[in-house]
């Protein structure tokens, strides 16, 4: 299977655009502006328009029509989902509201002070979820990649910064390593995407949506590495403006003393874990997976 790059379309200029019509006009007016900015990725991004087409004409046994027009309601609320983030995060005022599933073992990693783990995918808002935490006074530290662009990083950082929200970037350097064992000892949540790596991650194959699948291991290992609670966690746009938050009971997964061997088995049952909670929310929600990249590579049929 082919990695991802690391890198998310768009600019900074579409960031503050977006910001400012919120602000001025309200969230239903940068939806239906988005009506027409979909329309141009449609056209402009043929490969990524193929992958999505993809996925639901065989993965899911869509009609060619079916498929199609979930092809437009997917990138339609990609984009909801982006404005939605900018408006929590930018302090405008929002209709949003809020359905939490699950907030009682967040709020036991808070109570508790043990921090946690919490591990979820390029589906739904789990950004969003940002304001669960509020809810909770925890900080939480999102690890993301470090080649997603520099200025639209720093403009996220910037709103961030006022949310209670780290963002550790993932280094060649590794230094990103440092700043999660750093949030652990201090008892902070950390919150990670398990459904993508980059060239050179090590990865592990199993059965995902019934074809296999390639994941990264580096989540799933700190989850046996550390003696911390985990989650796993989606936010998902149950309509116009409202958000279901899911939480997973939380699970414990930390063993000492493992060869190599039996860490590799145990960081292959975390992702199992894993993966049956993520289909579980994605056959719910099969328009709101994001993924724009040969999941399963040119091979699957």
């Amino acid at each position: 299977m082919p990695s991802w790059s690391g890198k998310t379309r768009g600019g900074i200029a579409g960031y503050k655009l977006f910001v400012f019509f919120i602000k001025h006009f309200g969230l239903s007016f940068a939806y239906f502006i988005l009506r027409f900015v979909v329309i141009y990725f449609l056209v402009f991004s043929p490969k990524s328009v193929r992958i999505i087409f993809h996925y639901f004409h065989r993965t899911f046994k869509f009609g060619f029509f079916k498929s199609c027009i979930n092809v437009y309601k997917n990138y339609y609320l990609f984009g909801q989902v982006l404005i939605d983030k900018l408006t929590m995060l930018s302090g405008c005022q929002t209709k949003l509201t809020f359905e939490f599933e699950g907030e009682e073992y967040l709020r036991a990693m808070a109570n508790n002070n043990t921090g946690g783990l919490l591990i979820s995918a390029h589906i739904g808002n789990f950004e969003i979820a940002g304001h669960l935490l509020e809810r909770l006074n925890s900080r939480i530290n999102i690890v993301m990649f470090e080649a997603e662009h520099e200025q639209i990083k720093e403009y996220l950082s910037n709103i961030f910064q006022e949310n209670n929200v780290h963002i550790i970037s993932i280094k060649n350097d590794f230094s990103h390593v440092y700043e999660i064992n750093n949030a652990f000892e201090n008892k902070e949540i950390v919150c990670m995407h398990g459904d993508r790596f980059v060239k050179g991650s090590k990865t592990v194959t199993t059965s995902f949506l019934g074809n296999e699948s390639v994941f990264p291991c580096g989540p799933f290992y700190l989850a046996q590495k550390y003696n911390i609670p985990v989650s796993y966690v989606f936010a998902m746009k149950d309509s116009k403006f409202h958000y279901h938050f899911y939480a997973s009971p939380l699970k414990s997964y930390y063993q000492q003393h493992l060869n190599l061997q039996k860490r590799n088995q145990s960081v292959l049952a975390i992702i199992k874990d894993y993966i049956y909670e993520f289909e579980r929310i994605i056959y719910k929600y099969p328009e709101q997976w994001f993924n724009y990249y040969e999941f399963w590579g040119k091979e699957k049929q």
